[in-house]
């Protein structure tokens, strides 16, 4: 009897995975201590006790989101996929006539809601409920087109951005580009691993490479400009090429921000200039300039530090994936790991000058309630795999109506 109730026991822990719990626990702290310093070290007063209080609330609400979420195992999230699609679909044009006004004037970006202190950025929200679905979608495909072909892999493409469409759309009259790249990122690694052939990833591949290139040439030449400019860009789109290309040239607002981010990471060296002992004064680096914090306090070896805790938790999402041996699971893990992947590589990316500004947060880290909650979502989905052990494997469709 005392046999069987350990065995329960054991099987309930295994339920969990505790080391992606552990990485974000971690993830966690190093974002409380570092928001903790920026606030101390901002020049506009902000109380330092209401901006890291905040931050501790919306990871206890992000906590029970995990739990919630945990509890749905792989045909209650089948179901819920399309209702979380089009609710998100709906903020995201709702934003349109709801934005703030006041972020809209500092910010350029009509992206949050705001009532009272409170703020919102449904598209944060958007981007687990768009993994969901795609995973819904891939897992349709291929049991209706078991055979890839290049004519079924076509129209499986055609339809994933179809469901893209819609929040490409709705982010470019909220003048929210970056956010449009994180969607994008997370479509192209779904593709990867939807068993589309190469025979035509291969040439696309090449052909982003193409347009990548001419983008670049256009944002950066006089006729490009002009261009772009008749096609809807912004001057503020811009004017974060030349903060990016030439930070030290613009001693005001962004490229002042680029310029001291850099020179804040430069001066922690090695081992950095300790915690809290930050000289290098970085506007508004709280949210996305968070890393500045991080490598000017602890240095080259804090960042590499931080960036094998994000590699870790990586791997773990992976090894889950591949032990439930779950089509619809491994899809969605895929979105959730090029979601986070993408956060990461952008925002280090532009704290050090590689990358342009694109308003990218680092995922559970920076400040920002909408942002936590959804990498807090994603961690939930993937975490629901390892809970529920009798995984579907998907192979019969009517299993899901």
């Amino acid at each position: 009897m005392q046999e069987t109730r350990t065995n329960e026991v054991n099987e309930n822990e295994s339920r969990i995975d505790w080391g992606i719990i552990f990485c974000v626990l971690l993830l966690a702290l190093i974002g409380l201590a570092s928001i903790f310093v920026a606030a101390t070290h901002d020049r506009q007063q902000v109380s330092v006790a209401r901006q890291v209080g905040t931050q501790l609330a919306w990871y206890a609400v992000g906590v029970v989101m995990i739990v919630v979420i945990m509890q749905f195992d792989a045909e209650q999230l089948w179901k819920v996929a399309p209702i979380a699609y089009w609710l998100g679909i709906f903020l995201m044009f709702a934003i349109l006539v709801f934005y703030s006004r006041s972020y809209y004037a500092s910010t350029g970006a009509k992206s949050w809601f705001a009532i009272g202190p409170f703020t919102f950025q449904p598209s944060e929200i958007m981007k687990p409920a768009y993994i969901l679905m795609m995973g819904r979608v891939i897992t349709t495909h291929n049991n209706n087109y078991p055979e890839h072909t290049m004519r079924s892999d076509g129209r499986l493409i055609g339809t994933m951005f179809l469901w893209l469409l819609p929040i490409l759309i709705s982010l470019k009259f909220q003048n929210d580009f970056g956010t449009g790249l994180v969607f994008f990122a997370i479509f192209c690694g779904m593709v990867l691993v939807s068993g589309v052939s190469w025979k035509i990833i291969g040439p696309a591949a090449l052909a982003l490479l193409v347009i990548g290139g001419l983008a670049l040439f256009m944002v950066t030449s006089d006729a490009g400009r002009s261009v772009l400019e008749h096609i809807g860009f912004q001057s503020y789109q811009f004017n974060r090429v030349d903060t990016w290309m030439h930070p030290e040239a613009d001693t005001s607002n962004q490229g002042y921000q680029l310029w001291q981010s850099i020179k804040a990471v430069g001066s922690g060296g090695i081992g950095g200039t300790g915690f809290n002992n930050s000289h290098v004064y970085v506007p508004v680096r709280e949210s996305d300039m968070i890393f500045s914090v991080i490598g000017e306090n602890f240095g080259f070896i804090g960042g590499v530090l931080l960036i094998l805790i994000y590699f870790l938790l990586i791997y773990l999402m992976i090894r889950v994936t591949f032990d439930t041996k779950n089509e619809f699971y491994a899809y969605i893990s895929t979105g959730v790991i090029m979601m986070i992947l993408f956060h990461v590589f952008e925002n280090i990316g532009m704290n050090i000058g590689l990358l342009p500004l694109t308003g990218i947060p680092l995922p559970f880290i920076s400040s920002g309630g909408s942002s936590l909650i959804g990498n807090l979502i994603g961690i939930g989905m993937v975490m629901s795999m390892r809970f529920h052990h009798h995984s579907y494997m998907f192979s019969n469709k009517k299993d899901f109506h």
